[in-house]
């Protein structure tokens, strides 16, 4: 009998057993492998994903802050002109036509120094009576802006801010308005100054990426790609396009839709895929929303994902090097975007102190060129001063060179000192021209008497005073000490003297009174005049900025509001009231003491 052992039997099924548990784990091992592969992925697609929301959320700040600064530069310029005395007259007068044409020749002025597109006044019933463009065939004048919001938020609450394509002239715009009030605060129109943001479009459209600012109602008004705008991303239901008509915020514009799917919300973004102008895509989307207008920065970049084959061969291959390289590689990603923030930052902040800086210039060269204006009033008559001394020098010459032959040693000695207090008169005069006319710095602080800063400017006005045969009263303070800068102080006792001067031209007692004296903590340096005084309606006026009761074309009426701003910054008060026969102007400044060398000198 020929029989089969039981190992010999059983080892086939043994050897399908084995070969089953190795395929089961290689099954489970692939399985885990591809599971591991596939989680990297996406992993490894998220992290890119937040890499670039980093990066675009800086660009992003960037954009929001350009906008911001260019609406910034720009959103006092109507509270300063409803302040304005002629602005305020020409509302309450009425249909007066010539000073509604002064007022639109004015407004033109000051569009084109200030880069605005236009600038408008309203009545309170919200007729355009005066325009910067009012010789343009799209001129504002007598059309009726009512339905406007930035209207009726002037007219509610002071102010107004409103985005809207131009019913008239069909370009789009950001308009800033402000209430005009008369004396008693009744409200008498509104100021609109229309901002075009065109350039500020041109300026996005070669950065990467596609920026659109959509308002409350998901509206593109602005795009980095024109072919976006005036497109909405959500739908508009029949109440929105009732409330869009009535105040004709996109005029004629024929508004269409973006078909836009939500793929997936991401942290700090969202997937969209968009069927746009370009066709359809799928965009990576950040959202900043600019609370103050009701607007919303939206950055689109192309979402293209990682090649998922190619990282499961290179997972696959490298294994635990890979993940190590992976976390090196992130850490040094974020320490990149760190930086990327912080240049972001400084770059932010330099701009603010550029800007500052700007400011601060432009503050000191409108000082600089009231100075060159007072030199310019005062130089004919400094020319006749100095000739009067050259003419003087000429004749000393000739009789120096008769002396000279005759052999008169003492007449020679006599002539010579002559010729050298001319010359010492000239060169004081030409000298202390040269230090009023030099630029002085801002922050310059130092300790001076204001007897001596009087001194300098009757100096420079000596030929005009005598010309003008005025009488100058003055009383001095020698115990008096300020801290200041002497050259600005001394500009605005110069441009005080001139106003005195002028006010008292044709009157037949001229009287320039100076009075230096203490009043508690301060001294008082007061500059009185003769001329007649100051209306009283016009007093509280006097320190604005271009109001003036020269005629025209004698005075922009700066020199006032600059001196004031003067004197604020050396600590002080400039004041004004009218006396028994003229204007009085009082500089407060607070008393400082002598120096310790003056007060040893003194004890000793």
């Amino acid at each position: 009998m020929n029989l089969q052992s039981p190992s010999t039997a059983e080892r086939p099924i043994s050897l399908q057993s084995a070969r089953t548990r190795v395929i089961l784990v290689v099954l489970l091992i692939l399985a885990g492998l591809l599971a591991s592969v596939w989680l990297a992925g996406r992993a490894a697609e998220r992290r890119q994903w937040a890499e670039r929301t980093v990066e675009a959320r800086g660009q992003l700040e960037l954009y929001a802050q350009s906008l911001r600064i260019l609406v910034e530069r720009y959103r006092s310029i109507p509270a300063i002109i409803a302040l304005d005395g002629e602005v305020q007259a020409v509302l309450r007068a009425g249909p007066d036509l010539l000073r509604r044409q002064q007022l639109n020749h004015r407004l033109q002025r000051l569009s084109l120094e200030a880069g605005a597109a236009m600038v408008y006044v309203l009545d309170s019933e919200g007729t355009a009576i005066a325009s910067s463009n009012w010789d343009e065939p799209t001129s504002f004048i007598g059309r009726n802006y009512a339905f406007r919001p930035y209207f009726r938020d002037a007219m509610r609450t002071g102010g107004g801010r409103y985005f809207a394509v131009g019913v008239t002239t069909g370009v789009p715009g950001y308009f800033l308005a402000q209430v005009v009030r008369d004396l008693d605060g009744s409200p008498l129109g509104v100021v609109v100054l229309k901002l075009e943001m065109e350039e500020l479009q041109r300026d996005w459209a070669g950065q990467p990426g596609i920026l659109l600012v959509t308002d409350r109602y998901g509206i593109v008004q602005l795009a980095s790609r024109p072919a976006w705008r005036f497109r909405y991303l959500q739908p508009l239901g029949p109440q929105l396009r009732a409330e869009l008509l009535s105040a004709r915020k996109y005029a004629e514009q024929t508004l269409q839709p973006l078909d836009v799917q939500v793929l997936e919300t991401l942290e700090g973004g969202d997937l969209l895929r968009i069927a746009g102008p370009d066709g359809r895509h799928d965009y990576l989307s950040l959202r900043q929303p600019l609370v103050e207008d009701g607007w919303t920065l939206q950055l689109l970049h192309e979402a293209r994902a990682p090649d998922g084959t190619s990282r499961s061969y290179r997972l696959a291959a490298a294994g635990a090097w890979l993940a190590l390289v992976f976390l090196l590689l992130f850490l040094a990603q974020r320490e990149k975007n760190r930086r990327l923030l912080q240049r972001s930052r400084v770059e932010l902040e330099r701009l603010v102190d550029e800007r500052t800086a700007e400011l601060r210039q432009a503050q000191d060269e409108l000082v600089q060129a009231a100075k060159m204006a007072a030199l310019g009033q005062m130089s004919a008559a400094l020319a006749h001063e100095i000739n009067q001394p050259l003419t003087a020098m000429r004749m000393q010459l000739g009789s120096l060179g008769l002396l000279l032959a005759k052999g008169d040693g003492a007449a020679v000695q006599t002539c010579l000192a002559r010729l050298d207090g001319l010359l010492t008169r000239m060169a004081a005069l030409t000298g202390h021209l040269k230090t009023f006319a030099r630029n002085s710095p801002g922050g310059l602080r130092e300790r001076l008497q204001p007897d001596s800063v009087v001194d300098h400017a009757l100096l420079l006005l000596e030929p005009r005073i005598r010309q003008d045969d005025v009488l100058v009263l003055r009383r001095r303070a020698a115990d008096a000490w300020v801290e200041g800068d002497a050259i600005r102080l001394e500009q605005v006792l110069v441009n005080l003297l001139h106003n005195a001067l002028d006010a008292m031209l044709g009157k037949d007692v001229r009287e320039l009174r100076i009075d230096l004296q203490r009043a508690g903590d301060d001294w008082l340096l007061e500059v009185g005049d003769s001329g007649g005084g100051i209306a009283a309606e016009d007093l509280p006026r006097v320190f604005e900025p271009f109001f003036t009761t020269k005629p025209v074309g004698e005075g922009l009426g700066l020199g006032l509001a600059v001196s004031y701003g003067i004197v604020r910054e050396l600590g002080g008060l400039l004041e004004v009231h009218n006396d028994r026969d003229g204007a009085v102007f009082r500089i407060r400044l607070p008393a400082a003491a002598a120096p310790v060398t003056l007060r040893a000198g003194a004890q000793e």
